[in-house]
């Protein structure tokens, strides 16, 4: 289907010059799709093998945790675990991916504090203690997690958007103007043709006077 334009040399070498932007910019789509597409897949492989790190380190935590209920009393625990100690503050920024705004996230007191045991050790058993290190320990690993999770989300609905772009120039506007150029271009040699068989017919009634 041709786009609706009046059959001129001037229109039709403006749609030449549209046609030569279309597939420009087609290009350069296709190519930001692939670096996206590139991209995309590398942070899934850090994105698995940081998951797989982060889970493995709760479900120790987790595990210390249910172990130190089993030997503690329910009241001890409470107690020792009710005022937490450790504070943690986050700053969000954000860094430029493929055009794609991705969150990184920064503490300014580093990963927290240091000593993250809100209690004292002569009422609380060893489990415990384990498990709010392994809590501690894995924090900046959640935070970096939450972050590549969030990227890869972002360039995914990015990759999303610019496939759509490349497939609506590659299959509906390239082909339109394509069209309409041929069309435009067959106007134009038969109006051509018509003026030189109007011309031919005046010189012969001309000669035949």
């Amino acid at each position: 289907m041709e786009i609706q334009v009046n059959p001129t040399r001037m229109e039709l070498n403006r749609l030449k010059g549209r046609m030569k932007m279309a597939q420009r910019g087609h290009k350069l789509l296709k190519d930001k799709r692939d670096e996206l597409m590139r991209k995309f897949l590398e942070l899934i492989r850090e994105n698995k093998d940081l998951r797989i790190k982060v889970e493995a380190q709760l479900s120790r935590s987790f595990a210390n945790f249910l172990l130190a209920r089993a030997v503690m009393s329910g009241e001890t625990l409470e107690e020792a675990i009710m005022y937490p100690k450790a504070k943690l503050e986050l700053e969000a920024t954000t860094a430029n991916v493929m055009s794609v705004h991705v969150p990184r996230f920064t503490s300014p007191n580093g990963d927290g504090d240091s000593d993250a045991y809100p209690y004292g050790f002569a009422n609380t058993s060893g489990e415990l203690d384990t498990s709010i290190a392994t809590l501690s320990a894995v924090l900046p690993s959640l935070i970096h997690l939450a972050e590549l999770e969030k990227a890869v989300y972002l360039l995914a609905d990015e990759i999303d958007k610019t496939r759509r772009r490349v497939n609506a120039l590659e299959h509906v506007l390239i082909p339109q103007l394509a069209h309409t150029v041929k069309y435009i271009r067959m106007k134009l040699d038969e109006n051509e043709r018509g003026a030189l068989t109007r011309l031919m017919k005046i010189k012969d009634i001309i000669r035949g006077d």
